[in-house]
């Protein structure tokens, strides 16, 4: 709990992964992918339940031991490629509500954001519960510095480059100079459950952000993103005393 208000954090675990098959429960730093959101959930000081929402009994069973509970499976028209997360969200929330189990705050975390930690979780939830009079929701961003699209560039007619944001190369602007930008990186997201169910999701005109270190930013989509997360993960601690 936090201020007397109960937290109920959500893994997301489909089965289905076209670009690494069953990447949620690929081995990562010895433990499933799916393990890693779940332990920081239950490290957490605020998060009162960890559920999982999977529509495969396998993933279900490797979650549960990881320390998850599973008190019922995601319907398969949920777990399909196109179908939007507030939708299995509801079906967890209302599914709970029925049996007259009723949170307050809803935190979503993808098991493809390993890195995040209880201290995140914590942090972004304390965050959002001392503007509680006028935020409703705080989500995971990251700033934005090589990437910045200020310095993208476009491929234009005969195969030569161009400026996107300027309009030529000596206008593009200093680094130091130019506007810090973030992304959206999907390391958490925690909403009210008022505002959740009234929103549909987790961005809009009252949603904070949690920033994130860039090393935390990281994200699973295909083995590439494997292969540098192990090595953050096994040289953590000198990433904190560079980075932070």
């Amino acid at each position: 709990m936090i201020d007397s208000k109960k937290v109920l954090a959500v893994v997301p675990a489909r089965r289905g992964s076209k670009g690494l098959p069953f990447k949620n429960i690929r081995p990562l730093g010895g433990k499933p992918l799916l393990a890693w959101p779940i332990e920081a959930a239950r490290k957490s000081h605020h998060v009162d339940r960890v559920l999982i929402s999977t529509e495969d009994a396998e993933f279900a069973a490797i979650a549960q031991a990881a320390g998850a509970d599973a008190p019922f499976l995601r319907p398969a028209e949920l777990a399909s490629d196109t179908s939007p997360s507030i939708d299995f969200l509801l079906h967890a929330l209302d599914t709970l509500a029925a049996a007259d189990e009723h949170y307050d705050y809803v935190a979503l975390l993808e098991p493809t954001s390993p890195l995040t930690e209880a201290s995140d979780i914590d942090a972004a939830l304390e965050t959002l519960v001392a503007r509680r009079d006028e935020a409703e929701a705080i989500v995971g961003v990251t700033a934005l510095t090589a990437n910045h699209p200020a310095f993208a560039v476009r491929i234009a007619a005969g195969g030569f480059i161009q400026p996107h944001a300027a309009l030529s190369f000596d206008q593009m602007p200093r680094r130091q100079d130019i506007e810090q930008l973030y992304s959206l990186d999907g390391s958490l997201y925690i909403s009210t459950t008022t505002a959740l169910r009234r929103e549909r999701g987790f961005y809009h005109q009252k949603t904070l952000p949690y920033v994130t270190p860039r090393w935390k930013s990281f994200e699973v989509d295909d083995l590439v993103d494997f292969i540098c997360i192990e090595a953050m993960l096994a040289h953590r601690d000198l990433i904190i005393q560079t980075e932070g």
